[in-house]
């Protein structure tokens, strides 16, 4: 078994020549482009994704490899997962020579072997550069081509940095020097998760709200606060995807993940303080600015300040950049349970959004919208602990006081206004139990 650690950003098709460009003066260790020709395996009911599997066979040059990848973690592009690498004499499965440790009860089914079929393909040029970062070998290698799946394909243009031997911090410290480059956007979506999608039919992608956050039960506020900070990632990964694929009104949905991530730093600012997040929260700023300014999509996405603000994020995360900044005081508080911290701070917020909105604002309630935002997204990565029909019913009058403001629905304002601030609290400790 080898640990793959690795890191993809989409590249745009026009900036791949100056890209390459870059890539040889990083390194004089390049590999000319080699095809690769893979095909992806499933059952009809979907039994390897439903366990958190992606089968593969690779062949290149005459040769051929069969591939298990079990899912890890995943912190923006940044992929950190189990794979299992076997040479096979010809493009055929032989699953019973993966160990057994591969599969989840310890044994190879008895039926999988019978049961998978190809589902799509990947054809691509992969052009490699091998580059020394501080202790670190890492492979950086440009993939073009497609992914296929009956009547369905779209094009693959990515860079990946595997980590081959060393740290992953040093991954990280490399993509830094290559988000200097337009033209680069940190991707979530694999190859595999593309041809998923295209073999169940190419749907639309719909734009997805921001959910209740659910943690472990017995979850560290730290814990809480990193749950929190990818939740806000990934929203801004998957509406980025859909801007990019023009989906009407995925902007907003950036915008608002992206203030989702500022929110979850007010949200811990009592713990952790200020300072450790300053130079991110400028980045965000740098973001935000180019994003409402008339620019285009694709020049917002595939901008520098884009990137780096995105690559920040994931190493802030990735690194725990916040615990070099916390006291021995500080320390001890993050360690505690982030469901004490959950009920302290849901009532909280509650307070101060019924202060605001105590009593009818006039003409002035659009001034209360980023309070207002602020609070309902504060709500949301602390609900989970509870009923969620009753915490989304409670926050659903918030939010949608939000929209009626946005809107200017007067009528709505004031009925949503009422309802919200004579709800009764659905959580502990509130003064009201």
């Amino acid at each position: 078994m080898a640990q793959e650690i690795e890191l993809k950003f989409i590249v745009e098709k026009d900036s791949v020549d100056a890209l390459r460009q870059h890539l040889h003066t990083l390194s004089s260790e390049h590999h000319e482009p080699v095809q690769l020709l893979n095909i992806y395996y499933e059952t009809p009911d979907n039994w390897l994704r439903r366990h958190d599997r992606g089968l593969r066979i690779r062949g290149a040059s005459g040769r051929y490899e069969m591939t298990m990848k079990i899912a890890g973690r995943v912190v923006g592009g940044l992929h950190q997962r189990p794979e299992y690498n076997i040479d096979i004499s010809k493009p055929e499965l032989e699953l019973d020579r993966f160990p057994a440790d591969v599969w989840p009860e310890g044994k190879l089914p008895e039926t999988l072997s019978a049961e998978v079929q190809p589902l799509f393909s990947t054809d691509f040029w992969r052009e490699k550069w091998l580059v020394t970062e501080g202790k670190s070998r890492i492979e950086i290698a440009l993939d073009l081509g497609d992914v296929k799946a009956g009547e369905y394909q779209e094009p693959i243009c990515e860079l990946e940095l595997e980590l081959l031997e060393g740290e992953a911090n040093d991954v990280l410290k490399l993509a830094r020097k290559l988000v200097n480059q337009s033209g680069l956007r940190q991707g979530s979506l694999s190859k595999a998760a593309r041809g998923y999608h295209l073999a169940a039919g190419n749907t639309p992608r719909v734009l997805k709200e921001t959910t209740i956050l659910h943690v472990a039960p017995k979850a560290t506020i730290e814990q809480g606060m990193e749950a929190a900070l990818e939740l806000a990632l990934s929203q801004w990964q998957y509406h980025e995807e859909l801007w990019a694929r023009n989906v009407k009104n995925a902007k907003t949905h950036v915008l608002a993940a992206i203030g989702l991530v500022r929110h979850t730093l007010a949200l811990f600012g009592g713990i952790v303080p200020r300072k450790a997040s300053a130079h991110l929260r400028d980045l965000l700023t740098q973001t935000e600015t180019l994003m409402l300014s008339d620019v285009s999509a694709q020049t917002a996405i595939y901008s520098p300040q884009t990137a780096t603000a995105k690559l920040a994020l994931t190493e802030f995360l990735v690194t725990r950049g916040w615990r070099t900044f916390l006291d021995a005081k500080a320390q001890t508080k993050i360690a505690d349970n982030f469901k004490r911290f959950a009920d302290i701070h849901l009532s909280r917020h509650a307070a101060e959004l019924r202060t605001t909105f105590a009593h009818p604002l006039g003409d002035q309630y659009s001034d209360q919208l980023p309070r207002l935002a602020r609070n309902i997204d504060s709500m949301l990565l602390l609900s989970g602990a509870y009923d969620e029909v009753k915490a989304q019913a409670w926050l659903e009058n918030w939010q949608g006081l939000k929209h009626a403001i946005e809107t200017r629905q007067h009528i709505e304002i004031e009925h949503f206004r009422n309802e919200a601030i004579s709800q009764e609290p659905f959580w502990l400790h509130s003064g009201k139990r």
